[in-house]
């Protein structure tokens, strides 16, 4: 990966939506080259796809939150069965297996309390490999993902 595809990957990180011939202009190629690059990028998964960023709060979801697990054991089937059930779970946006205290670091958005409390206890607490669970309220966003720090893999 070179300058340019770095360049192409910042500026479709902050605009996927933008025209190849726009994209083609900022990073200085011909048309037809950067839309081959582009193509390289994807066919290589670098450019898993393109989506839209929704804002949580208009569409009703005002709650989120930050929810630690602890397995019961680190046997491969009670992780498999974990991770299997919260593969099906739409009100879990992010799972990550992490080092520490705890097992995995969830995030869930909900409508509100109610959701919640339905999420936690006819769905996550169903699943029979846990040992703990600790859940932290987002009270604000100070910061949302908005892509990679590419300009530091340059050197």
């Amino acid at each position: 990966m070179d300058y340019i595809d770095r360049s192409i990957l910042m500026i479709l990180q902050k605009d996927g939506q933008i025209s190849m011939s726009r994209l083609s202009e900022k990073v200085g190629l011909s048309l037809s080259a950067c839309h081959r690059r582009v193509k390289i990028l994807e066919n290589d998964g670098l450019i898993q796809q393109y989506t839209a960023r929704l804002d949580r709060r208009k569409i009703g979801l005002d709650l989120q939150f930050f929810i630690e697990v602890r397995l019961t054991s680190h046997f491969k089937e009670d992780q498999a069965a974990f991770e299997e059930k919260i593969q099906s779970m739409p009100d879990v946006l992010e799972c990550h297996r992490i080092s520490g205290e705890f097992d995995y670091l969830m995030r869930v958005a909900v409508a509100g309390a109610a959701e919640y409390e339905d999420f936690y206890y006819n769905r996550l607490s169903e699943i029979p490999a846990i040992a703990q669970v600790k859940t932290l309220l987002s009270l604000s966003t100070l910061k949302d993902f908005q892509g990679y720090n590419l300009e530091a893999l340059a050197s």
